[in-house]
């Protein structure tokens, strides 16, 4: 008896495990997605570039130019992780005028998500840039730069 319980855990955990690296990739996929329209849709609500961070997309209610909450708590929040990755957020390009009360917005930006456990919660990392491409690298190595990531395959 015992046997026939060690011969099917042998042959469901493997496939349970790749299930969950499977769901971890897919919701990768969306939050980057989600974080490149909010930046965009940042850009163009308050006329000052891109955000200058992850903080500043997120935030309590009301929205404004110094917490907008466009993305969730957890995306937007120290460590910024979520199911299995973890996000980053860099300005980069020039640094453009201050406008008002606002952050120093940017020309560019560059997204990153990386799995938390390369290989337990995810095998391949993504980054976008303000094309709205997402790109996704086999090694699970991060984009340093937007020209790493252009570097990279798109997603299909």
């Amino acid at each position: 008896m015992v046997a026939i319980v060690l011969v099917i855990a042998a042959v469901a955990i493997p496939d349970l495990l790749h299930a969950r690296i499977v769901a971890n990739q897919a919701a990768a996929v969306e939050n980057v997605r989600t974080l490149t329209n909010a930046s965009i849709v940042y850009s163009s609500t308050y006329g000052n570039g891109f955000p200058n961070s992850l903080a500043t997309l997120g935030g309590p209610l009301p929205a404004s130019c110094t917490g907008a909450v466009l993305i969730d708590k957890i995306l937007s929040t120290a460590p910024h992780q979520k199911s299995g990755y973890t996000y980053d957020y860099v300005p980069q390009g020039a640094a453009l005028p201050v406008n008002g009360t606002c952050p120093q917005g940017y020309s560019q930006f560059l997204i990153a998500a990386v799995p938390s456990q390369f290989g337990f919660t995810g095998q391949l990392s993504y980054c976008s840039d303000k094309t709205g491409v997402i790109r996704f690298d086999l090694t699970g190595k991060k984009a340093a730069s937007i020209a790493d990531c252009n570097a990279l395959p798109a997603l299909q």
